[in-house]
């Protein structure tokens, strides 16, 4: 199965395509989108948007997972993050793909086993969970792959344990 975890954000969107295989996890792709902060949020978007699109036609991932929305004191960003979100899940309807959501929470509990950890803890975990030389940078590409670790682990108390 294929998973592809995103990180959304305006400025930086990061992505981690990562393909379970019984109990283990294999990275496939994963990196990050940028865009540049004097371009026009539309044309930020849009540019986001085709670049998700590219993956899913390339990689045709069989569900995606995204960090839910949660409420921080910078009202501004969380409308970014929101209308980043927004593109996402649109992406992701278009091409018939579904979406699980998941809490910052959430994806500390299942990846590092501490719903409190902090960057580097996850960051540690993702690298020795999927086998990688080294930790994924920037942390909006560790937080992506984090996001697929957590639905992969999740799987079995979304399907009812039948995978």
């Amino acid at each position: 199965m294929l998973i592809l975890g995103i990180d959304p954000g305006t400025a930086i969107m990061g992505y981690g395509l990562i393909e379970k295989k019984g109990q283990n996890l294999f990275p496939v792709n994963y990196s990050c989108w940028r865009t540049p902060a004097d371009m026009p949020m539309p044309q930020r978007l849009r540019h986001l948007y085709e670049s998700l699109e590219n993956i899913l036609l390339k990689y045709s991932p069989d569900v995606m997972a995204v960090e839910e929305l949660f409420f921080n004191r910078n009202t501004s960003t969380a409308l970014s993050v929101g209308q980043a979100r927004g593109i996402v899940l649109l992406s992701a309807a278009r091409n018939n793909i579904e979406v699980f959501e998941y809490t910052p929470l959430q994806v500390k509990q299942a990846v590092v086993g501490y719903g409190k950890a902090d960057k580097q803890q996850v960051q540690y975990m993702v690298r020795a969970l999927l086998s990688l030389k080294e930790n994924p940078k920037p942390d909006d590409t560790a937080d992506a792959l984090a996001i697929a670790i957590c639905h992969a682990h999740s799987m079995g108390q979304v399907y009812g344990g039948l995978l």
